[in-house]
């Protein structure tokens, strides 16, 4: 029987298969025997999280079309519920519901978490849930310099994640990061 490693996730028998024909599988299954991808929220992910006012968020339907989001708000927007679970408040945008709707048929959720000036990002696996139920989680999650109503939370149970190497990150900075250059 195979070992399952938390990098299977992504790491399925056609990218081994692809992995294998450019050389670089060995590497990568002594890094699933080494130090396989987490599925809990550490400390240092947790402050990782907390530092984002942006993030990527994909998501497939049914038949497999992927779409990807951008989304954005104050730092910390993004939180840590617990070692297993990540929420945000979900506000009106253009009303399209792509993402919302593709997770109606298929739970399945990919974030991208980017640290432009210090060249690092964070991919995480997920499941998704939307809530318009939960009172409490609704108001721990909503901004409270944010006027605009939260019509739902999308809490995710993460599955999987990893660092991802700093390898053509162009360094970018917000205005307020590059003001905080400017001054030292």
């Amino acid at each position: 029987m195979k070992t399952k490693f938390n990098s299977d996730i992504a790491f399925t028998e056609a990218v081994k298969k692809r992995q294998e024909e450019m050389g670089s599988r060995e590497a990568y299954q002594r890094m699933a025997e080494n130090r396989d991808w987490q599925t809990k929220i550490t400390e240092q992910l947790r402050f990782f999280i907390s530092e984002r006012d942006s993030f990527y968020m994909a998501s497939a339907n049914a038949e497999g079309q992927p779409y990807i989001q951008h989304r954005g708000g104050p730092k910390g927007f993004l939180k840590v519920l617990d070692e297993e679970h990540i929420a945000f408040a979900d506000f009106s945008g253009n009303r399209q519901y792509i993402s919302i709707g593709n997770f109606d048929e298929n739970n399945k959720v990919h974030l991208f978490l980017m640290d432009y000036p210090n060249r690092k990002r964070i991919k995480i696996w997920g499941e998704s849930s939307i809530i318009t139920d939960d009172t409490e989680l609704i108001n721990s999650l909503r901004d409270e310099n944010y006027e605009v109503p939260v019509e739902r939370v999308i809490k995710i149970r993460i599955t999987a994640w990893d660092v991802n190497c700093p390898q053509h990150i162009q360094p970018r900075y917000t205005l307020e990061e590059f003001e905080n250059l400017s001054l030292k």
